[in-house]
């Protein structure tokens, strides 16, 4: 871990967001909250926006959301016309699941998955209707701040941290030719690409989302930045 990457902290526990999310479900429940959309409805939309583009939902691509929180980027996807029962989302907060799968029967989405899985731990389930290829079964496998709260996970008793891993977890259960597209708030384009694009990863850049920008000091940035990585199709 470099100097520049975020130092552990409370929102890197899986304690803290077990309690965000009981409370989100505590107000779906009384209330019909939905609760918080993580970067906003904004980043949500471009996120959408990028994959009718370039991973089209005529294709019937299989996707897996790492991190889905209260499901609000699958629906989204759902509503732009991808299939309800190709949609997957993981979390390792079964609070998160139970929301996601509650919302999901509210807005009649529930052919949309949501599976307590602890991605750095665990193999997320595999859809019935998905084909593999090597092992590999997503077209595209999408973080929407997941990755950002990982890297803010303590290092393990060897002196490892945990977020070093992921980037292989994901290259691993990309198809051939099949995309990761990643919206972070922790670390600028460079730096994901420094961290996805490797040697033992095998990924490549492929785009980037524009997002608003803003100037202070004389230097101008984004809130958030998202890339697009592909892997290369076999040869």
């Amino acid at each position: 871990m470099s100097a520049t990457d975020p130092q552990p902290s409370k929102l890197g526990t899986k304690e803290h967001w077990d309690n965000v999310y009981d409370e989100e479900l505590q107000n779906f429940g009384e209330f019909g909250d939905e609760g918080e959309i993580w970067f906003g409805e904004d980043s949500v939309d471009k996120m959408v926006n990028w994959a009718v583009q370039n991973v089209p939902p005529e294709n019937d691509p299989s996707i897996l959301e790492v991190g889905s929180g209260n499901g609000t980027l699958l629906f989204a996807l759902a509503e732009a016309g991808y299939t309800a029962d190709t949609l997957l989302g993981i979390d390792y907060s079964e609070g998160a699941i139970t929301l996601a799968s509650s919302i999901a029967k509210s807005r009649n989405r529930e052919g949309i998955q949501f599976h307590c899985c602890d991605f750095l731990n665990e193999e997320p389930p595999l859809l019935t209707n998905i084909r593999t290829v090597d092992g590999a079964a997503w077209d595209l496998i999408l973080d929407k701040g997941t990755f950002d709260a990982i890297a803010l996970m303590q290092k393990d008793n060897h002196g490892k941290a945990p977020v070093d891993g992921y980037p292989l977890r994901v290259a691993r259960l990309l198809k051939p030719g099949a995309h990761f597209l990643i919206t972070s708030c922790n670390f600028t384009e460079a730096e994901l690409q420094d961290k996805f694009t490797t040697p033992a990863t095998g990924l490549r850049y492929h785009s980037r989302i524009q997002h608003q920008t803003y100037t202070f000091g004389g230097r101008s940035g984004s809130i958030c930045s998202s890339v697009a990585f592909v892997k290369p199709a076999a040869t």
